[in-house]
């Protein structure tokens, strides 16, 4: 079965930096777009990042444009959201989501909370 399972957060001061990771496993990884999405406390889920199959394609939301990467390997089947510059308007639940901008299959979520 599809399996994705996020790590690497936690608690970090403003301007801070935090890697994601996303393993995958259970499908062909290779060949599908992922997706990081995030959900803060009373607010909707938003999509923080996309990346296509072969990173040709990556887009960003505006409110992390600049700060945070998202990249993937193929051959680890590993999905990452590089973060830095972290402010407390970051604090949220972080997924990974197969598919581009999509929610097909999700993973548990990984806490990432910026407070001084």
């Amino acid at each position: 079965q599809v399996s994705l399972v996020e790590s690497g957060g936690g608690l970090v001061q403003p301007g801070g930096s935090l890697r994601l990771s996303c393993a995958a496993s259970g499908f062909t990884f290779d060949v599908y777009a992922m997706t990081w999405y995030r959900q803060g406390a009373g607010k909707e889920r938003e999509v923080v990042a996309a990346i296509s199959w072969d990173s040709s394609d990556i887009e960003y939301a505006d409110f992390v444009k600049g700060r945070f990467t998202i990249s993937r390997d193929n051959g680890l089947k590993m999905l990452y959201l590089q973060m830095t510059s972290l402010t407390p308007d970051d604090t949220a639940l972080y997924f990974c989501v197969r598919g581009w901008r999509g929610g097909d299959h999700w993973g548990q979520g990984t806490q990432v909370t910026v407070s001084s």
